[in-house]
């Protein structure tokens, strides 16, 4: 609904409607307290939703995020969400980018064709088994990890006490992840293919010295305790409505439309049209430099005034397909290629070649990017008709895509050429061109658009097109941190005690995991008088 202006108070208001406002807002609003969410669209879920982008088609698509790793059962346990995860049989595919007739399939449920794959594009099994010792060696850091996520911050040194593998501790939190990358396996193709979870949405070489892509890393493979990426049982969409019911049904207030201009530390938000809302505690689901703007804008101190811009580093491309393309290797079906993560030029030295190019600000040839087609886990994005004929989502991602490549520059170009390099990428192993096999829309279009970071900046108010908000952090204190209030514990603190952080941008945030909004609002209750 569009507001009113007007004067209202709640114990708590909570700035931007994205997934993170919504877990906050039911968790507060079930404890009884008075809570209301202000999302500037006009719609709740920010990047977590499904849309329908070509008109008369009947696909609903996660047009933004698209995958859930980090959500626990627990916030879906407590706040009685109907969401049902699948998990994916196939890990992964990856064609040789030297050989593409021969590729490297990860099966979950047969091993033994896994390391024949293996053997197939290395000349033996005993990358499978390096593979296979790599995961087990990573587990330990999954299991203590992911239980901590909703608790209060633990202390660096603790977490490494218990972990009890100070190899494994340097390896993974103290050296650049390339180090351990080449140390475990022999081959570029296998590198390369442990070396891109530490490169979604991040820029970042195999070797930087800052362990950006250590930290991407850790929250990639530490997901449900295990690291597998599930499928959303009706997309994205689906968990955004559930977790709006969870928060409407406990007495949230959700007010779509409803843009906030200014923030003060002492609760007071300004809204566009002249409205006020009062709050004891303002929770922010927006980026860190969007909160600094709103509260320099309210005269206050911005929180973050004096850090580097955030900067995405992804191209996210939607497809239909009125068929899955052949694959140039005949000893993989695609309906198994393309039902895990279809890895595309993401060998390790080309991952590496890529950060380089667009240092240079070159867009890298060939792009990488891996590929999603969550028709073939969930057919129920599709419409009856289409699922009959034979259709199926694709979902390319492009890494080593940083925002300085768009930012800038005319937008229809530079996504044009984007997609024409994606395009080119994936064709690279395809049998066909993807082009052919591209589903028409009734007015004729063919069913594919290109989303860049300056996309997401524009439309979700994303500063730089990033997707974490930010610099992901450690999921622990430093040792010598101050942990003396509500807010510091549970990593949601800001420098101002009324204004905490909920969304991708606390301590523990990034990805469609709640974590944020989770621990945004037990703070949020410790703070609150009783």
């Amino acid at each position: 609904m569009v507001a009113a202006a007007r004067s209202s108070r709640y114990d708590v208001a909570i700035v931007g409607g994205g997934h993170n406002a919504l877990v906050a807002a039911a968790y507060l609003a079930r404890a009884g307290r008075s809570v209301v969410v202000l999302e500037r669209l006009d719609h709740v879920g920010g990047a977590a939703v499904s849309e329908r982008p070509w008109e008369g088609v009947d696909a609903r698509l996660s047009r933004y995020s698209y995958l859930v790793s980090l959500l626990p059962q627990g916030i879906i346990d407590d706040l009685g969400l109907d969401i049902r995860l699948l998990r994916r049989r196939y890990s992964s595919y990856t064609p040789d980018p030297a050989a593409p007739p021969r590729g490297i399939l990860i099966d979950t449920a047969d091993a033994a064709a896994t390391a024949d794959s293996f053997a197939r594009v290395t000349g033996s099994t005993g990358e499978a088994t390096r593979f296979g010792d790599f995961s087990d060696r990573i587990e330990p850091v999954a299991r203590l990890l992911f239980p901590s996520m909703t608790q209060p911050l633990r202390r660096e040194g603790e977490v490494r006490a218990e972990l009890g593998d100070d190899r494994l501790w340097s390896d993974l939190f103290e050296r650049p992840l390339g180090d351990v990358i080449r140390s475990s396996f022999d081959t570029d193709i296998a590198r390369g293919i442990a070396l891109t979870d530490g490169l979604i949405g991040t820029f970042a070489s195999a070797d930087d010295e800052s362990l950006r892509q250590n930290r991407c890393f850790l929250y990639h493979v530490i997901g449900g305790g295990t690291g597998h990426w599930d499928v959303p049982v009706g997309g994205m969409g689906r968990v955004t409505a559930e977790l709006s019911r969870a928060a409407t049904e406990a007495g949230a207030e959700l007010r779509t439309e409803t843009e906030v201009t200014a923030v003060t530390p002492d609760g007071e938000i300004t809204l566009a049209g002249g409205g006020v809302v009062h709050a004891q505690l303002v929770l922010s689901g927006v980026g860190p430099a969007v909160l600094s703007r709103l509260l320099a804008a309210g005269g206050a101190d911005a929180p973050l005034a004096d850090a580097p811009a955030p900067e995405g580093a992804q191209l996210k491309v939607n497809m239909l397909l009125k068929r899955l393309p052949r694959l140039r290797d005949d000893s993989v079906a695609p309906e198994a290629a393309f039902a895990g993560t279809f890895h595309v030029n993401e060998t390790m030295t080309q991952l590496d070649d890529a950060y380089r190019a667009a240092v240079g600000g070159s867009i890298p040839d060939p792009l990488p990017a891996e590929i999603y087609c969550h028709s073939l886990t969930d057919p129920t994005i599709l419409g009856p008709e289409l699922r009959a004929s034979g259709a199926h989502t694709l979902t390319l991602f492009g890494l080593q895509v940083p925002h300085r490549l768009v930012d800038g520059r005319d937008t229809d170009a530079a996504r044009a050429a984007l997609l024409d390099a994606a395009q080119r990428s994936l064709d690279a192993v395809l049998a066909e061109p993807i082009a052919d096999c591209l589903y028409e829309a009734p007015d004729g279009t063919l069913c594919v658009e290109a989303r860049t970071t300056a996309d997401l900046e524009h439309s979700l108010g994303m500063v730089g097109g990033d997707i974490f908000h930010g610099p992901l952090s450690w999921p622990w204190a430093g040792d010598d941190e101050p942990l003396d209030t509500p807010a510091a514990r549970w990593g949601v603190a800001t420098q101002h005690p009324t204004v905490l952080m909920c969304g991708s941008g606390a301590r523990r945030g990034g990805a469609v995991s709640g974590l944020g909004g989770h621990n945004a609002a037990m703070a949020a209750l410790e703070l609150l008088p009783r």
